[in-house]
């Protein structure tokens, strides 16, 4: 089973390190071939305890329309066409995603990839457990219904979505497919504003869709102490995907609000640390809290000296610590019971003292 799924479906947090197509820009800067590139990402990640890896296939030529405009800021990618951006990432083909999937197994991490046209995402079914689909493909639904034939698990991104197409794309998914469905509240913004991140959203999958896994795809800059990604995880998002870099400081395409491994540590880092502090929310004392529980509480206490026989009223009591005696709230069970034994002031009362 896919690793993403087996942990997703136990509350484990996941996290997808969004190569890509990164990678073209790594093997420019170090002087190494695409594919050395991408490998040593893949083995960043790996090193980072990352759990899986994810690439973009695509062919510019059947993904956009030559006269297609840019949506992302072209400040740090200067750009202006999605043909022609498309366009300088697109060499990989069937082969190099082998050897790609080859490599993840060889060092034990998930290789998966965004297929965006029917061949790859054929291509691509022997070399996954489970298929990913961009928000930009999520009311694609001839092409969704496609992936969802092919009977595996599926992560689907939901930026820019309304209700109605959320729903429209399930119901596509349902009717082929009844394996386990992750949502991804995602802001389709490159990079997203804090302020529009509306991780809030999260919260409202979680309620309506009870039946599906929550993810997050996230597309804010990373943050100094991993708050965007710890945020989302407290929310319910229990898969994250984030874009990866060896070198967030190079223009162009998706560097500039990707993680790299050492954000992906205290992202992760983060994660268990809060897992430690949730628990396992049971609604009891825990093992740990006996003592004070026994010595922070209080017992019922008399306020004088009471010989054997009395009857005892409310003035002979009060409460105190302790929590080793008749606890105050059975008070009024106490009161008219009979002292067999002659008890001082500012005695713990003991059950075996009543008559």
């Amino acid at each position: 089973m896919s690793k993403i799924i087996e942990r997703a479906l136990t509350h484990k947090a996941v996290l997808i390190a969004e190569i890509g197509v990164n990678y073209y820009d790594i093997a420019k800067k170090m002087n190494i071939s695409n594919m050395e590139a991408a490998k040593l990402m893949i083995k960043k990640a790996k090193d980072a305890g990352i759990h899986a890896v994810k690439f973009q296939t695509y062919k510019a030529d059947t993904l956009a329309a030559k006269d297609s405009p840019s949506y992302w800021d072209t400040t740090e990618e200067t750009t202006t066409s999605q043909h022609e951006l498309f366009q300088k990432f697109d060499q990989f083909g069937e082969k190099e995603y082998q050897e790609l999937k080859d490599y993840s197994d060889e060092i034990g991490i998930e290789f998966l990839s965004t297929a965006f046209d029917i061949e790859s995402a054929d291509y691509l079914d022997k070399m996954m457990e489970v298929y990913k689909v961009s928000s930009s493909d999520m009311n694609n639904l001839p092409f969704v219904e496609y992936q969802a034939k092919k009977k595996k698990p599926m992560l689907i991104s939901v930026g820019a979505a309304n209700e109605d197409e959320i729903d429209r794309m399930i119901a596509t998914v349902r009717k082929v497919n009844n394996q386990p469905l992750c949502i991804l509240h995602c802001v389709l913004e490159y990079p997203t504003p804090y302020e529009h991140a509306n991780l809030n959203k999260i919260a409202s999958l979680k309620e309506k869709y009870k039946d599906l896994i929550i993810g997050y795809s996230d597309h804010t800059k990373p943050d100094a102490c991993a708050d965007v990604i710890k945020t989302a995880y407290n929310l319910g998002a229990v898969v994250i995907e984030k874009h990866f870099t060896l070198d967030k400081t190079l223009k162009g395409n998706d560097h500039y609000h990707a993680m790299d491994p050492e954000d992906a540590r205290k992202i992760l880092s983060g994660i268990e640390f809060i897992d430690t502090i949730r628990g396992k929310g049971d609604l009891c004392c825990l093992e740990t809290e006996q003592t004070a529980r026994k010595n922070a509480r209080r017992s019922l206490v008399t306020t004088c000296d009471i010989a054997k026989g009395t009857v005892i009223t409310r003035e002979m009591l009060t409460f105190k610590r302790p929590g080793t005696g008749i606890s105050p709230e059975r008070m009024e069970e106490i009161i008219g019971r009979t002292l067999k034994v002659d008890v001082a002031e500012d005695t713990i009362l003991k059950d075996e003292m009543l008559g």
